[in-house]
């Protein structure tokens, strides 16, 4: 009979979640059912001691229930290591604090512990430049932090979509046109007068048929992505500005984008990522805390958190 496994996540603060659709939980419940010991942890809960990575956490329970989802029990405390596997999802804002904690996980994945997503990974790959890794995937794109260039590109292409590198959730998101008047401002906005760089993708229409978010675990797609349809007067397919989620059966192009990325996310150590496509385009490369496992698992009858868990167990006796 195989031990009982020890999983500990890194996450905000459970109380606050939204558990009819957050996908740690997905993950802890899959984890738990398969008898798995489950330990919690906040950022603040992470130190290192003469190169040790240490936690002080808490052992939890979690339940499927929308209105008590979790119980926590004793103190954990001791050498990261001394865990099978760390999830690290920790939303984002991804600014230093988010990097220091990456340090403190790294020096325990040198000393054998595997970590979830891979924590140079995280540092390395930012959700809308790492894009550029894949062109031919992507619609037309510039990072910059030139307005003149920014302003060349929207001319060329005609209409752009406008994002901040840092952020999250559809926030500072612009759809700007070639006769937009407020263009100039936007530009000074994004790129904080011309000290900070900005991305432009061209603009692509079928974003009126959804975002989807792909799930892929171990470098290999789940059949079905969640298409997150604009809410009405909106341009941003994010659920937490509106968006609606359907589910929806992978085309040849998606299986084609995830056949390009994936390999690549998996030799990184990326074990769970979400890829955003809009029509045929790769637009986003999710790897700190993706979401959408709970929509896809209710409107297909799937377990997606628990064929992670399968593809960690594989790792960890492999």
């Amino acid at each position: 009979m195989s031990r009982i496994r020890r999983l500990g996540v890194v996450m905000d603060p459970i109380e606050s979640i939204q558990p009819k659709k957050d996908s740690t939980l997905a993950m802890l419940l899959a984890a738990q059912r398969r008898g798995w010991e489950l330990t919690y942890f906040r950022q603040q809960d992470l130190a290192v001691l003469d190169g040790a990575a240490l936690g002080r956490g808490r052992r939890i329970e979690v339940q499927d229930d929308n209105e008590a989802w979790f119980e926590l029990g004793t103190e954990w405390q001791g050498h990261l290591e001394e865990l099978d596997v760390v999830l690290m999802r920790k939303d984002p804002p991804f600014d230093m604090e988010y990097i220091y904690t990456t340090y403190i996980l790294e020096l325990a994945e040198h000393r054998g512990l595997l970590v979830v997503n891979r924590p140079a990974s995280l540092r390395d790959i930012n959700e809308k430049a790492y894009t550029a890794w894949f062109p031919q995937c992507t619609p037309a794109c510039l990072i910059s932090r030139s307005r003149h260039d920014l302003r060349a590109f929207l001319e060329e292409q005609g209409k752009v979509v406008l994002k901040p590198l840092d952020g999250m959730g559809g926030k500072s998101i612009f759809v700007v046109g070639r006769t937009d008047p407020n263009t100039n401002v936007i530009l000074e906005t994004l790129t904080e007068d011309g000290t900070r760089y900005a991305l432009a993708q061209r603009y692509i229409p079928e974003i009126s048929d959804g975002d989807k978010r792909i799930l892929l675990i171990d470098g290999k797609p789940e059949p079905y992505a969640l298409a997150r349809i604009p809410g009405p007067g909106e341009s941003r397919g994010n659920l937490v500005v509106g968006a609606r989620g359907v589910g929806r059966e992978l085309t040849p192009r998606d299986r084609w984008i995830c056949g390009e990325v994936g390999p690549v996310l998996k030799r990184m150590g990326v074990m769970f990522a979400g890829l955003d496509v809009i029509g045929d385009y790769l637009t986003e490369i999710n790897v700190t805390s993706p979401t959408g496992i709970r929509e896809l698992d209710r409107a297909f009858d799937v377990d997606i958190a628990g064929s992670l868990m399968e593809a960690i167990e594989a790792r960890l006796s492999g």
